[in-house]
């Protein structure tokens, strides 16, 4: 079992995925050769494992387990498997969790796999620009919407009255972030806590949309990929080459304490008088 989950959560997340969110995007994947999907031993067709849900568990650790196998789902979106290749990998999840030992044979195709993930996430990640932009052209017309030299489609939900921020000040926000199939990957307004943050800490279409708000208003901001997560994303909420839909509403403009006066330097002590020398003793 830990081979197994270690392999698919290896394969699904490359170095640097969890990259900081204001880091430049990394360059994306090479495409693999075609003879890749070749390479790949025959399989024969495997019938789909039981359907197990929430609701059959009978037990908070059974619910926990079944988790166990959703993580794992999630840990291989990136290859964009069919349903016969969902199928493949239920079944081939079940053979190693039957035999360990035999499963150690998959050891050999490591390179192959990230070989096909690499050709499988690029066009996933072409899919999603192409997508992304479609997206952003069709809101572009909406209502009180305008659309900024580098991309963000921004629009005023409501108009705020106060002050706008600057680029290096702290903010207070309620936001919720999706993706625009309508998925909410993020969500201080579900956790019940507003954020606050710098406006120079966190991706640029943050930085640049914010500071074009006012103090009390809302405005929905989609952001390009390229302005957010980049071609990296952040898996496996945001997949690579995401636009993003964020709902911002801009609380307050955090005023930065003035830093504390230095405290007096505590005078010096008077110097000790010099100890007379001792006389010498006449002869």
């Amino acid at each position: 079992m830990t081979r197994i989950l270690t392999l698919l959560l290896l394969c699904a997340l490359p170095a640097g995925a969890y990259a900081a969110p204001a880091a430049a995007p990394a360059a994306a994947p090479a495409a693999a050769p075609a003879a890749a999907h070749a390479a790949a031993p025959a399989t024969p067709h495997a019938a789909a494992p039981g359907t197990a849900t929430p609701a059959a568990t009978k037990s908070d650790e059974d619910k926990l387990v079944f988790a166990v196998g959703q993580l794992l789902s999630r840990s291989v979106a990136a290859f964009d498997f069919n349903d016969h290749e969902k199928q493949l990998v239920q079944a081939g999840l079940a053979s190693g969790l039957r035999d360990a030992k035999a499963a150690a044979s998959a050891d050999a195709l490591v390179p192959k796999i990230q070989a096909l993930l690499a050709e499988r996430s690029g066009k996933v990640m072409a899919k999603a620009k192409e997508t992304g932009k479609a997206y952003r052209d069709k809101l572009a017309h909406d209502k009180n919407t305008t659309t900024t030299a580098s991309g963000i489609v921004m629009t005023t939900l409501k108009a705020g009255t106060g002050a706008s921020p600057k680029a290096d000040d702290e903010v207070k926000v309620d936001y919720e972030g999706k993706l625009t199939d309508g998925n909410i990957f993020d969500s201080s307004i579900k956790r019940g806590q507003p954020a606050t943050f710098k406006l120079s800490e966190v991706v640029p279409c943050w930085t640049e949309a914010v500071q074009m708000m006012h103090v009390g208003g809302s405005s929905r901001v989609v952001c390009p990929s390229d302005l957010a997560y980049g071609d990296r994303g952040r898996p496996p909420t945001i997949p690579g080459g995401a636009t993003l839909v964020f709902e911002v509403h801009l609380l307050d403009i955090m005023k930065a304490s003035p830093p504390a006066p230095a405290a007096p330097a505590a005078p010096a002590a008077p110097a000790a008088p010099a100890t007379p020398a001792t006389p010498a003793n006449p002869q």
